[in-house]
């Protein structure tokens, strides 16, 4: 699988540190944590996928931080969160929302999903993953993704 640039956006230090020692084993290039949305929009030019939590350092600024991402930047947005009712039907251009918490092996095959989404090859997304209803048949773009 071909690597990717990821960046982390999660307030939790620990939790973000863990998340990107698993994207390098994954192969993959982590481009570094925003804890706030500041952070987040300064690293937007270099990422290619962002793990987003809802509840950052400047408030519950995740899911427009995800929208402006994934509308402005192109970057693929996966929602991290424990609390997805919070995105109601989704926000628009991201992908979906993985409950925390997250079992590494979960957070492995999340991954694995975001990037054959944005490498635009067939991929089925792990159980717990809720896609968003913009994504749930993307059978027309060659995807393959069903829900």
């Amino acid at each position: 699988m071909m690597n990717c640039k990821v960046m982390v956006v999660e307030d939790e230090i620990f939790v973000a540190t863990e998340i990107e020692s698993m994207l390098e084993e994954l192969g993959h290039h982590p481009v570094g944590i925003a804890m706030d949305s500041a952070s987040a929009l300064d690293l937007a030019q270099h990422a290619e996928i962002a793990l987003v939590d809802l509840n950052l350092r400047d408030g519950p600024t995740g899911p427009s931080l995800g929208k402006i991402l994934a509308e402005q930047f192109g970057v693929t947005v996966l929602f991290m969160t424990a609390n997805p009712s919070q995105l109601g039907d989704g926000i628009p251009g991201t992908i979906g929302v993985l409950p925390k918490p997250v079992m590494d092996e979960e957070l492995r095959e999340a991954v694995r999903y975001a990037v054959a989404r944005r490498r635009r090859l067939p991929a089925d997304p792990p159980a717990r993953l809720k896609l968003f209803a913009d994504n749930c048949n993307d059978s027309e773009d060659g995807l393959g993704v069903t829900a």
